[in-house]
């Protein structure tokens, strides 16, 4: 398992539901805020996929061998 790989996944996740909640503040004061929500959802769950993603490979990746400096 590597640590560093399953913890930035996992901030990355905390980051984009961070993002995505404050934002759903900010979306009434907006001039179109159906167009802004579908940008930050998008942004969103591409910046939560890719940390799902980084999180498995940190969690299920088999080590290649000894290290080498």
């Amino acid at each position: 398992m590597n640590v560093r790989v399953v913890a930035t996944g996992a901030g990355m996740i905390v980051l984009a539901l961070g993002f995505f909640f404050y934002m759903t503040g900010m979306a009434p004061r907006s001039n179109d805020p159906a167009a802004m929500m579908q940008s930050v959802g998008t942004v969103s769950g591409a910046i939560g996929a890719l940390g799902v993603v980084m999180m498995g490979f940190g969690l299920f990746r088999k080590p290649r061998g000894p290290r080498r400096r």
